[in-house]
């Protein structure tokens, strides 16, 4: 009679082996440390600067006002604003407050979002009809997106919500501009 042949199961040291040859091929893992890596010198963050340089940026929209100012949490957990509300006007072009690259450009909850990766910090913009894509670099000023009405904080009206992060930290973006001594407006007019 004749042997039937038996399904064989790869053999513990075969698995071993294969897996020993793709880790090969990964190349060695990154060292371990306990410390931060440094920061590059094109990085406008550092350990030494927790986050952007005040006045470094510029304002997001053109021929803005503040309808609503920055009210950052208590604790990470608590309700707050965290960012600007500028007046605009849909379709209105949203440029990039600082160099950086995309981290995201999506919709969140039904409204557009764009995300800037500064090194260290981020700029968010929205709601936004993107205009750039994940991975993408920009330079300050650079078109980001559109400025939509779908998912704005300041109903009947377009605004531009503007939130900067600074690694869990919420902060007030208009700390980039150089911005002091804010005017804030009512929501129905420039008054």
């Amino acid at each position: 009679m004749r042997n039937r042949p038996r399904h064989v199961h790869p053999r513990p040291m075969n698995l071993l082996s294969t897996l020993l040859a793709i880790l090969a091929l990964a190349g060695p893992p990154p060292p371990v440390s306990a410390d931060p890596p440094p920061a590059s010198p094109a990085s406008p963050a550092s350990p030494a600067s927790p986050g952007p340089r005040p006045g470094s940026g510029m304002w997001p929209l053109e021929d803005t006002d503040v309808v609503r100012g920055f009210d950052g949490p208590e604790t990470p957990w608590d309700a707050a604003h965290r960012g600007a509300d500028l007046a605009g006007r849909p379709g209105q072009v949203v440029r990039s407050a600082l160099a950086g690259t995309v981290a995201f450009a999506g919709v969140i909850a039904g409204r557009g979002v764009v995300s800037v990766d500064h090194g260290g910090y981020r700029t968010t913009y929205e709601p936004v009809v993107a205009q750039v894509a994940t991975g993408q670099p920009v330079e300050r000023g650079q078109l980001l997106g559109l400025l939509e009405v779908a998912g704005t904080h300041c109903p009947p009206a377009a605004c531009l919500h503007w939130g900067l992060r600074v690694g869990e930290e919420y902060r007030d973006p208009l700390l980039l501009i150089g911005a002091r001594n804010v005017r804030l407006l009512p929501l129905g007019g420039t008054g």
